[in-house]
């Protein structure tokens, strides 16, 4: 039974949040990191992680292929890990680096909403972060864990540490956003997951459902569009870049426009596509 399984994952998982916050922050990103990449390859499907790999990169050699899988795990260990020291990394810059800051500055001169979109990308919690710390009213929408024991405490930390304004993904989240934008919030969402409904657009050189819901705010609204790159540069550091703002009118193509954020997000993932969730079957 289904209830039973995430029970004792949530289980495993708590055991594993008060190991972390004894041992601290440094330690237990080294020790998660190799417990992941030893755990992991029986836990999620091999065969669906080295399939994204050849659509990202099918000239890869094999030596380059394990090598990458191993930095995925790694950045999974440590994202991991600093789910419980979201905390610290609210309270502190050091381990930010922004660029393209001229393009946040400008939100805020302009006092109007934009549409943020990006992808699960290193720890990809900081982008939201890092956009409410720019003074930038910022609301999010998400998917909520089907693990029903772990989501609420997940929504906690979020919400705490991360972005209070918490949308959930749906068509009640739709009418959420659009109050959220009526009230002069910006919207920060991702678009690199496997949706059950959508719009059949190319991504990686193959059809892939996808949402559409940023282009059709930035029309109804006539938004702009700031796509959002968060990477890993070592352990303990990260880098944030705002990209230049996509221009949408009223009479912008809504599957133009998504394709051209999956072009983009393309291009995100094949910088480092070790901290991309290689994990995740977006094709299915």
């Amino acid at each position: 039974m289904k209830i039973i399984k995430y029970l004792l994952e949530s289980l495993i998982i708590y055991f594993f949040f008060v190991i972390i916050k004894l041992i601290g922050l440094n330690l237990s990103r080294k020790l998660f990191s190799y417990f992941f990449y030893l755990i992991g390859p029986y836990i999620k499907s091999k065969k669906i992680v080295e399939q994204n790999i050849r659509k990202i990169s099918p000239e890869i050699e094999i030596l380059e292929l394990k090598k990458l899988i191993r930095n995925m795990w790694f950045n999974y260990g440590m994202t991991f890990v600093e789910y419980i020291y979201l905390h610290k990394f609210r309270k502190s810059n050091d381990h930010v680096q922004i660029k393209g800051e001229h393009i946040l500055n400008n939100i805020r001169e302009q006092k109007k909403p934009v549409i943020f979109v990006s992808g699960h990308f290193a720890n990809y919690e900081l982008m939201s972060m890092e956009i409410i710390k720019q003074k930038i009213n910022l609301a999010t929408i998400y998917r909520p864990l089907n693990n029903i024991f772990l989501n609420p405490y997940m929504e906690f930390l979020r919400k705490k540490y991360v972005c209070g304004n918490q949308i959930k993904k749906g068509l009640g989240g739709v009418k959420d956003a659009i109050r959220y934008i009526e009230k002069n919030y910006s919207i920060a969402l991702m678009i690199d997951q496997r949706l059950s409904e959508g719009e059949l657009v190319t991504f990686f050189n193959e059809a892939a459902l996808t949402t559409t819901l940023p282009a059709q705010l930035a029309q109804k609204f006539n938004l702009d569009i700031v796509p959002v790159y968060i990477y890993r540069t070592n352990s303990n550091n990260f880098e944030i870049e705002f990209f230049e703002p996509i221009k949408i009118n009223t009479r912008s193509d809504k599957i133009e426009t998504t394709l051209k954020l999956n072009q983009i997000l393309e291009k995100m993932i094949k910088k480092n596509p070790s901290q991309w969730i290689l994990t995740h079957n977006r094709w299915k």
